[in-house]
C-alpha cells in the first residue's frame, strides 16, 4: 500500500470516527424509555411485542441521532466557545456541514422506514418528535423555560412511541412521572452550563441569560420533589394495583428515592449534571440503583 492509499484510509477512518461521535451513541440510553410501556404493560414475556419494542428503540435511536446532528450543525459556532463542547466533530472541523447533513438525512431515512413498519400511529409520533426537534433547534432553545419544557416533551413522546408500537395505552402516571423527571434532568443540565461557562454562558445559549443558579436550584427542588412524590403515589394507588395485579410496587420506591437524591448530590457537590447519560454510565451507585429498580419492577410485575 502506497503513502497516498494509507492517507486516504486514515482519512476515511477519521471521518467514520467523527460520524460515530456526531451520532452520540451514548445518548441512546435515553431511548430505553421506549421500553417502559412494554415492561409496565406486562408484555415483556410476549416475543412479538418484544421485537416490535426493539424496532421502536432502534427507530428512535436513529431519529434522535439525526436530531443531535441537526442541533450540532446549528450550534457549531456556539460550541466552539464551550469548553465542554468544543471538541465535537463539527465544532472541531473534523467533518463538514455537508457531510453532517447527509448523515442526518440517512439516519432520518432509516427511522422513517422502521416507523412505517411499526404503523402510521408510530409515524405520527415520530413526525411530532421531528417537529419538536426542529422547533427546539431553531427557536425553543433560546426561550427561557420553554427550552426545558420542549426537551421534557421529547421524553414523553418516547414513552408514547413505545406504547403505540405494541398497542398498549400509555398511563397518565407514566406521562406525568416521565415529564417531571425529564424536567429535573434538563434543569440540572442548565445549572451545569451556568456554572461551567460562567460569563460565556450567554454566548453559548441566549436563554441562559435569563436563568441564574439560584432560580434553577429552586426549579430543581420543585420538580425533583414532584417526581418522587408522584412515583410514591403511583406505586400505592389502588387503581394501579388493580391494573398491574400487585400491591407491592411501593417496594421499588427506595431505589427511585436513592437515584434522585444521588443525582442531586452529583449536580450540587460534583457539578456533574452536564450530561445525564454520561452521569448514569460513569457513576456506579446511580447505575446500580437504576438496575435494581428495573429488576425489582420486573420481579414484582411478572413473578
Amino acid at each position: 500500500m502506497n503513502a497516498a492509499s494509507k492517507l486516504n484510509e486514515f482519512e476515511r477512518s477519521g471521518q467514520m470516527a467523527a460520524m460515530i461521535r456526531l451520532a452520540r451513541p451514548h445518548q441512546w440510553i435515553k431511548n430505553a424509555l421506549v421500553l417502559a410501556p412494554l415492561v409496565f404493560g406486562q408484555r415483556l414475556l410476549i416475543f412479538h411485542d418484544v421485537v416490535l419494542a426493539a424496532v421502536a428503540v432502534v427507530a428512535f435511536c436513529a431519529l434522535s441521532s439525526a436530531g443531535y446532528v441537526l442541533n450540532d450543525i446549528t450550534d457549531r459556532e456556539a460550541d466552539r466557545l464551550n469548553p465542554e463542547k468544543c471538541d465535537r466533530p463539527l465544532a472541531r472541523g473534523d467533518i463538514t456541514v455537508a457531510a453532517a447533513g447527509r448523515m442526518a438525512m440517512s439516519l432520518a431515512a432509516i427511522s422513517a422506514v422502521l416507523s412505517i413498519v411499526l404503523g402510521w400511529a408510530f409515524v405520527g409520533i415520530a413526525l411530532l418528535y421531528v417537529a419538536l426537534q426542529l422547533g427546539y433547534s431553531l427557536w425553543a432553545k433560546h426561550q427561557v423555560v420553554v427550552d426545558v419544557l420542549a426537551v421534557a416533551a421529547g421524553f414523553v413522546l418516547r414513552a408514547f412511541a413505545g406504547g403505540v408500537a405494541i398497542g398498549v395505552e400509555v398511563s397518565p402516571w407514566l406521562v406525568f412521572i416521565t415529564f417531571v423527571l425529564a424536567l429535573f434532568l434538563v434543569l440540572a443540565r442548565r445549572r451545569h452550563e451556568l456554572i461551567a461557562l460562567g460569563d460565556d454562558a450567554v454566548a453559548h445559549r441566549s436563554a441562559l441569560s435569563q436563568y441564574s443558579v439560584r432560580l434553577v436550584d429552586q426549579m430543581i427542588s420543585i420538580v425533583a420533589g414532584a417526581a418522587l412524590v408522584s412515583y410514591m403515589i403511583y406505586t400505592a394507588s389502588a387503581e394501579v394495583e388493580a391494573k398491574l395485579g400487585t400491591r407491592h410496587l411501593y417496594l421499588t420506591v427506595p431505589f427511585v428515592a436513592f437515584g434522585i437524591l444521588r443525582y442531586l448530590y452529583l449536580i450540587d457537590e460534583r457539578n456533574e449534571g452536564g450530561d445525564p447519560a454520561i452521569a448514569l454510565l460513569q457513576d456506579r451507585p446511580l447505575m446500580l440503583a437504576v438496575a435494581l429498580w428495573v429488576l425489582a419492577d420486573i420481579a414484582l410485575l411478572y413473578f
